[in-house]
Order: C-alpha cells, then sequence, then structure tokens
C-alpha cells in the first residue's frame, strides 16, 4: 500500500488550498479514506473521511463547512478541499485508509481504525 500526498503549502489566513492523495496497492473503492491533520505539539486528529462506495462523508466541527473531502475512484486519489482556512488549521496532513472495507465515514474518523498513513504534507496558515 502507498499513499503519496502533495499540495501542502503556505496560505493567508481566508485563503484556500487543495490536498491530494494518490493510493496504490489496495481497492481504493471500498475502503473509507481519512484526512488526518497533527498540529504542532498535538497528536494526529482525523478532520474528515469519505466513504465513495456510499457517497457519504464526515468533518469534526471545526473544519465543517470549510473543507470538503472528495474521491475519484478511476484515479484512487482522495483530495481536501481547505477554504477560509485559519491559523489553527496549521500543521501536517496525512491521508490514511481504515483498516476494513465498507465502514462509515463517521467510524472511519476514528485514527485507531486506520491501517495505513501516507508522508504528509505540510499545510501552514499564517499572515
Amino acid at each position: 500500500v502507498q499513499l503519496v500526498e502533495s499540495g501542502g503549502g503556505l496560505e493567508q489566513p481566508g485563503g484556500s488550498l487543495v490536498l491530494s492523495c494518490a493510493a496504490s496497492g489496495f481497492t481504493f473503492s471500498t475502503h473509507a479514506m481519512s484526512w488526518v491533520r497533527q498540529a504542532p505539539g498535538k497528536e494526529r486528529a482525523a478532520v474528515a473521511s469519505i466513504n465513495s462506495g456510499s457517497n457519504s462523508t464526515f468533518y469534526v466541527a471545526d473544519v465543517r463547512g470549510r473543507f470538503t473531502i472528495s474521491q475519484d475512484d478511476a484515479k484512487s486519489t482522495v483530495y481536501l478541499q481547505m477554504n477560509s482556512l485559519k491559523p489553527e488549521d496549521t500543521g501536517m496532513y496525512y491521508c490514511a485508509t481504515d483498516r476494513d472495507v465498507n465502514v462509515p465515514p463517521s467510524l472511519a474518523l476514528d485514527s485507531h481504525r486506520h491501517n495505513y498513513w501516507g508522508q504528509g504534507t505540510q499545510v501552514t496558515v499564517s499572515s
């Protein structure tokens, strides 16, 4: 299994970024995918999850309405559109797979369920 994130960078508050995660080595369309953020000095915590089989998504409260997770099964790629960025969105962002198939995204947010991660992409929100 290989997950490769890209798209991070330095952005001003209120700006936007799009993160991408290219996946390989497993049946992409059957596993829920999550974006996980590790803020400086904090543990990793998932912020958004998607299950393309059920066309459903789930977000934690502080990104809901600002972030959008989506998935292109043909490209085996999951995206995170990040709008209205805030300084507290700063951190390393990883994509991760759920260990089981066909898991609801609300359940897949649990980081203890993640069995593979990418190397991460850094997002810094600062003026």
